[in-house]
């Protein structure tokens, strides 16, 4: 049975990530002024890439093989996003 347990929680952590970041991009707004959902799920893809930029910063300063690729992808992924945010506030 742990398993399957472990399937679930890791499927449950995803789950929880996707709504977190869908209600941090603003997805009430949508709701209440009856206006389009491209906004927020641009922000949730700019959220995941930030996130996935410094899940590779973490590890490429904790671990000890791949240590320069793992902060080099890591800090492309986190200008990445702040190039994405500026993008979608209009000054770029």
């Amino acid at each position: 049975m742990q398993l399957g347990d472990t399937k679930i929680l890791a499927g449950a952590k995803y789950v929880y990530l996707i709504v977190f970041f869908a209600l941090l991009s603003g997805a009430f707004y949508p709701v209440i002024t009856h206006t389009a959902w491209d906004p927020v799920v641009i922000g949730t893809i700019i959220l995941f890439v930030g996130l996935a930029g410094a899940v590779l910063l973490y590890r490429g300063g904790t671990g000890d093989k791949h240590r320069q690729a793992y902060l080099i992808i890591g800090l492309a992924l986190m200008a990445l996003a702040l190039f994405l945010i500026y993008a979608a506030i209009g000054r770029i």
